[in-house]
């Protein structure tokens, strides 16, 4: 049976179009800011460039704006708005919003997607997703969540203290994860709160001074002390905000994935004409077998990923809960776009590592995908476990 991985013609004209408005309108405001977008007019006039291409929030439903994508659909469009850093942003698919969006799409009430879902989804607020903490608290492993709702007259009082908490600065809402029940260490018991910006029981801390700077709203330190919400903040069901976790966590590594492939394919294309026009030692350097071999490394990297992600995307669209599809394809892609844009840095030497391109900032933002969404270490665990189940459950036959 024939394989075709071509993406429908609307798909495909819509990546188009976002390819043609990241070149034109994103990239020149990306290069005067160093790749960081650090204020609200920089957002704004953004994503109404974005409104006016048509290219806006292509993954949420069309009654809220959107293109209603699924996630294959995605996996073109997101990869040519990762072409620069802000592209994403742009088009309101960057973390955690587009993750959060996803989610609330899923589970949320009809009164609790109006609130929350509608002006998410128009780029009117930001959000963020509350679940990692200090340690000994919640990373790696979910289940060593610390932060406790409790019942109160008429709702929930939420205590705890989240860090890595991408974007809070100016969310104009954040999805919290505390446990209702059971202890530390155990897998249930998890409930996802909606906590209001304006509540006065949740706090930043501070900025956390970070590697990559990209991100918008960067990555805060919460402290949530006495945040009493009502009972409707109760996103989905209590006890089961683990599970609904899942919802978010499969897709949201995959969107990862684009848009960092995005900036993968930019980084070989700026190595790429580099190599075609520099001359030394009486040749381009691209005609040098080492350089060769760089580049043509880059190419199957670029072209695996894009490969497991469709995969994992495809599983995804089944209704699968693909989770060893998206933990392979996350662990590689994370590893492989590193070394795509570390490849591109060494091919263009000094100028590489210089100011006069955006390598080094590639560079940083990249490095830390090793780490967040499962570090690479967790995921190979978690694919070792399975493989040796399925070895089992096949014995035992």
């Amino acid at each position: 049976m024939a394989v075709d991985l071509t993406p429908s013609p609307d798909v495909a004209e819509l990546a188009r179009r976002t390819a043609e408005f990241v070149r034109e309108v994103v990239i020149p405001v990306e290069e005067a800011n160093d790749g960081v977008a650090r204020s609200e007019e920089i957002r704004a006039a953004l994503q109404s460039g974005a409104k006016d291409a048509g290219v806006f929030a292509p993954h949420v439903g069309t009654e809220y704006g959107g293109h209603g994508l699924d996630m294959r659909g995605r996996a073109a469009v997101f990869e040519e708005a990762g072409y620069s850093l802000l592209g994403p942003l742009a088009l309101n698919i960057a973390a955690p919003d587009e993750g959060n969006m996803h989610m609330l799409e899923a589970i949320a009430t009809g009164e609790q997607k109006e609130r929350y879902l509608r002006p998410l989804a128009t780029g009117d607020i930001r959000s963020c997703f509350a679940m990692t903490e200090p340690a000994p608290g919640a990373g790696s492993d979910p289940g060593a969540l610390t932060t406790r709702a409790t019942r109160v007259p008429g709702g929930w009082r939420i205590d705890g203290r989240k860090w890595f908490i991408t974007g809070a600065d100016g969310a104009g809402f954040a999805i919290c994860m505390a446990r209702t029940s059971g202890e530390p260490g155990e897998t249930g018991g998890a409930t996802m709160f909606l906590v209001d910006a304006d509540n006065p029981g949740m706090t930043s801390v501070r900025h956390i001074d970070t590697l990559d700077e990209s991100l918008y709203g960067g990555h805060i330190e919460l402290v949530f002390d006495n945040c009493v919400v009502p009972d409707e903040a109760v996103l989905g069901e209590v006890d089961e905000g683990f599970r609904y976790a899942q919802v978010r966590l499969g897709p949201a590594r995959m969107t990862h994935c684009m848009r960092w492939l995005g900036i993968a394919r930019r980084a070989q294309d700026i190595a790429v004409a580099r190599a075609a026009e520099r001359e030394l030692f009486g040749s381009r350097l691209g005609e040098l077998g080492m350089v060769q071999q760089l580049i043509a490394d880059s190419e199957i990297d670029i072209a695996a990923c894009r490969g497991l992600i469709l995969q994992a995307c495809w599983e995804l669209d089944q209704g699968r809960s693909a989770s060893q599809s998206t933990s392979i394809a996350k662990t590689f892609c994370a590893e492989a776009i590193w070394r795509v844009v570390d490849r591109a840095v060494q091919i263009c030497g000094s100028l590489g590592i210089s100011g006069d391109l955006l390598l080094g900032r590639f560079l940083r933002e990249v490095r830390p995908f090793r780490i967040y969404d499962g570090p690479s270490e967790t995921h190979r665990w978690a694919i070792a476990r399975r493989v040796l189940r399925r070895h089992d459950a096949k014995a035992a036959r």
